[in-house]
């Protein structure tokens, strides 16, 4: 019989370990292409080879191991998540989808348990976008979508992304051979930290994804007049700071009553002096939902409300689209193992949608997709106080242990 319990500990003590690694003496910082992210894929493939996994590292930094089957041509499951932080981030994001596979394939192995299909890992190299502002870039990687203008990309030092694969021992001209064939791939789970209160609040340790949000991403400025604080009437000012504090409320308005989420989380202020009225304010605008048209309706009457601010208040708007990606619907067979598992061990499943982006949005271009949340404390990610509990982790090994036993 399989003993969870102890297979749990052994995941809890090695995220604990891989979360030691940090390119930052102060907190935790693991960047693609960095020596940190080397020193992570060495440690990470000892694991894989422990487990009777064949090891190596594609052309993109992404770490990979395969569970053989014996039938040489066997069609294929991929399963992954990945090794890189965030600035300052916790020890169980990514990682955690990326240790406990292994912990179990260790069990399947030693048990001498043969799977009908090559069963895949991989611990990407990014997922988070945190070094050169492009998110996944090593799951794009596996797709075959690796962008000619990436080559262009630089992080905040000034390296490129050629020069920084070059310096990790890769080629950007060769990354092209990390795409996989995916004729006779079945499908891709992902085991993620739900980075979010709504499994804590229902009480439940795990859940299905049903769909991944799709984003958009906009740069705002609004030009006023700056001018001294103490001299022109009220009536009279063109200010830029008030201006925006009124759109940022009107953002919130919208996003509730549309039912999607909407967040402005940088904003920068010029000339910012407490004597003088603001005269030009830059603002971003992060948009979501699980449905593309809702998320567009309530842009469409963000956009619109915002315009009217500015056009009330003799401000000139002007908007920058940065980043969009559509939301990506987790495969309804895959889901239904999932929550095939999830009965199995006794608990109530609970189907939700994931808010963060995640490596199966990329992987979704080639193969079906599924994802498995775990619950985590308060719902807080992208944080040190980032944090699992021990029974959570032998409730999601025996979820996964059904799952990959019945696909």
């Amino acid at each position: 019989m399989t003993d969870y319990g102890k297979i749990a500990q052994q995941v809890m003590s090695r995220c604990d370990e891989l979360g030691k690694i940090s390119q930052s003496d102060e907190y935790l910082d693991r960047r693609y292409l960095t020596a940190e992210h080397k020193q992570a894929n060495e440690l990470v493939g000892g694991w894989m080879a422990q487990a009777g996994m064949k090891t190596w590292q594609d052309e993109a930094g992404n770490l990979c191991g395969r569970l053989e089957s014996k039938t040489p041509n066997a069609p294929r499951y991929l399963i992954g998540s990945h090794l890189d932080t965030v600035p300052n981030g916790g020890k169980y994001d990514g990682m955690l989808g990326v240790i406990t596979p292994i912990c179990l394939i260790q069990e399947l192995t030693d048990q001498g348990f043969e799977l009908p299909f090559h069963l895949d890992l991989v611990g990407f190299g990014d997922e988070e976008g945190t070094r050169f502002r492009s998110t996944l870039l090593g799951s794009r990687a596996l797709t075959g979508k690796w962008p000619e203008e990436w080559r262009k990309v630089e992080d905040s030092d000034g390296v490129s992304l050629p020069d920084a694969l070059k310096a990790f021992g890769l080629d950007f001209d060769k990354v092209k051979h990390a795409a996989i064939d995916n004729r006779n791939l079945l499908g891709y789970l992902e085991l993620h930290i739900e980075q979010g209160p709504v499994l804590e609040d229902e009480n439940l340790p795990v859940g299905v994804v049903s769909a991944i949000a799709g984003a958009k991403r906009f740069d705002l400025s609004v030009k006023g007049m700056a001018g001294h604080a103490g001299t022109v009437p009220m009536p009279l000012r063109q200010d830029a700071l008030c201006a925006v504090s009124e759109m940022i409320l009107a953002v919130e308005k919208v996003a509730q009553e549309h039912g999607i989420v909407a967040t402005v989380g940088e904003i920068n202020n010029r000339p910012n002096g407490v004597n003088v009225i603001s005269g030009y304010t830059q603002f971003s605008l992060d948009i979501r939902s699980e449905f593309d048209e809702k998320r567009d309706a309530g842009l469409a009457k963000i956009m619109s409300d915002i315009e009217m601010i500015a056009a009330r208040r003799n401000v000139i708007l002007e908007a920058k689209q940065t980043h969009a990606a559509p939301s990506v619907h987790c495969d309804p067979a895959l889901q239904t193992v999932l929550r095939n598992a999830i009965e199995h061990t006794g608990h109530r499943v609970l189907t939700l949608p994931s808010g963060a982006g995640h490596d199966a949005m990329a992987i979704a271009d080639i193969c079906p997709v599924a994802m498995l949340f775990m619950r985590c404390d308060k719902g807080i990610s992208h944080n040190p106080a980032e944090a699992i509990m021990e029974r959570d982790v032998v409730v999601t090994l025996e979820v996964l242990d059904h799952a990959i036993q019945n696909l």
